[in-house]
């Protein structure tokens, strides 16, 4: 199987996009490097599920030519505060190792799905927006990972045995959330589309004391620029998703 062009011409990329700041930073990216963005987003059953619709608009935002939303219960098996009303979101800024907030084996699944969609589409490149400086600690988000999955796919599908060799690209791996900001802002990308926030309310707006948000309101402050994200007028702490 050999890659094929979209209806425009352009190289076809499929693109993770969770509707967060990275993902969009990562989507941009990918379009303004010359592909025709094919967006993947994955209801796992997590608890902020209002980043699903900050990606949809994202998507028609950003001009990807499609955008698909795969169903897949990974709150079947809970283990993660994202997943399990039963774990509280840590709200307090102090954790030591992997936070609770790590979703067993996420990025291997939601990358496993992207790659054969990729391969349906005869596409040769999967972007994902992790990011190993300012994060929360996730195995699945470091630069040994990507490089791991990487190896793997060009060993597991017919399109790379037949000679399409798969790349996996990860733009923000080395990047602070202010360098993201930076780029993203410089692509045009509208931060107050997006939602970070773990325990999201159902119209979006965000706790302000999860890791997510202190990240996300760090790298703003460190960009110098103004922060877009609409937060709850009461911090959230400890509290079960809203609808």
């Amino acid at each position: 199987m050999t890659p094929t062009g979209s209806s425009s011409g352009l190289p076809r990329a499929v693109v993770l996009l969770s509707g967060g700041l990275d993902s969009a930073t990562t989507l941009a990216i990918a379009q303004a490097a010359g592909f025709a963005c094919h967006c993947l987003s994955i209801d796992y059953g997590q608890r902020h599920r209002a980043e699903l619709q900050a990606a949809n608009e994202l998507a028609r935002t950003l001009g990807a030519c499609e955008h698909r939303v795969i169903r897949l219960a990974l709150n079947e098996f809970g283990g993660s505060a994202l997943t399990d009303p039963t774990i509280n979101v840590p709200t307090d800024g102090d954790q030591a190792g992997i936070p609770v907030t790590y979703v067993p084996a996420r990025n291997t699944v939601m990358l496993s799905l992207a790659l054969a969609w990729a391969e349906v589409l005869g596409s040769r490149d999967i972007f994902i927006g992790v990011n190993a400086v300012d994060y929360s600690g996730y195995p699945d988000c470091r630069p040994d990972y990507i490089a791991a999955f990487e190896k793997m796919a060009n060993l597991a599908t017919r399109a790379a045995v037949e000679g399409a060799v798969l790349r996996l690209h990860a733009p923000l791996i080395d990047m602070s959330k202010a360098e993201i900001i930076a780029r993203g802002n410089a692509l045009g990308v509208d931060f107050g589309l997006t939602i970070s926030c773990y325990q999201a309310a159902g119209d979006g707006r965000a706790c302000g004391v999860c890791d997510a948000c202190r990240l996300r309101r760090a790298g703003f402050i460190a960009a110098g620029t103004a922060d877009p994200t609409r937060y709850s007028a009461t911090p959230v702490v400890n509290s079960a998703a809203q609808s």
